[in-house]
């Protein structure tokens, strides 16, 4: 994906988010029935605590990529989002996977009616869905990590110049959160869609 050179604006983290999140899936299932299985408020805004973009990151899981773009292009663009040539995640450092098992689709909103939103589809228990959901619901069960990640962010966001370069350093810390969660995620028997599944309704 090309270099993303919008500046970053972080935010304090703000209690409506999460009824914001919900609503927004709500909307997004209304329009995208059948094909979604799970809708999830995912990323920063999902954290209880944590400093953010003020930009709504969806998770939307389906079971063919293919088929959720030919059907959702209409309505997404309907509702203001275009759809990025994006179409992999970042494969976490040092593990030895087939860039194909991180496939995604990618749509945003910025300055449309409606909040500002990234949507990200991913396939029902690729490792990219599993891994949005895992670094959200650990920091939950962490509270006491959030002001350390968030302080860091915000240091990172006064550092570069852009969002493509603020992602890029980001990427690693988010493996080592990913690897100190996959721990607790063992040790509790956490899994996709568990606990926190109500969100997907």
């Amino acid at each position: 994906m090309a270099t993303d050179t919008r500046r970053i604006v972080l935010v304090p983290h703000d209690p409506s988010w999460q009824e914001r999140g919900l609503a927004l899936a709500a909307e997004l299932r209304s329009e995208l029935a059948p094909l979604p299985v799970h809708i999830e408020h995912i990323g920063s805004t999902a954290i209880p605590g944590m400093a953010a973009k003020p930009v709504f990151d969806l998770q939307i899981t389906v079971t063919d990529l293919a088929e959720a773009e030919l059907a959702f292009d209409r309505p997404l663009a309907a509702m203001g989002f275009q759809r990025s040539p994006y179409q992999h995640d970042h494969v976490p450092a040092g593990l030895d996977d087939d860039p194909e098992r991180w496939a995604k689709r990618f749509w945003s909103r910025r300055g449309r009616a409606g909040a500002d939103c990234n949507l990200h589809v991913r396939l029902l228990g690729s490792p990219n869905e599993r891994l949005a959901l895992l670094f959200r619901d650990w920091f939950r069960a962490h509270p006491e990590a959030v002001p350390a990640y968030a302080h860091f962010k915000t240091i990172l966001a006064d550092a570069v110049g852009d969002l493509g370069t603020y992602a890029e350093v980001k990427d690693p810390v988010v493996d080592l959160v990913i690897a100190v969660a996959n721990t607790w995620a063992a040790a509790t028997g956490w899994a996709p869609h568990g606990r926190t599944s109500h969100q997907s309704r």
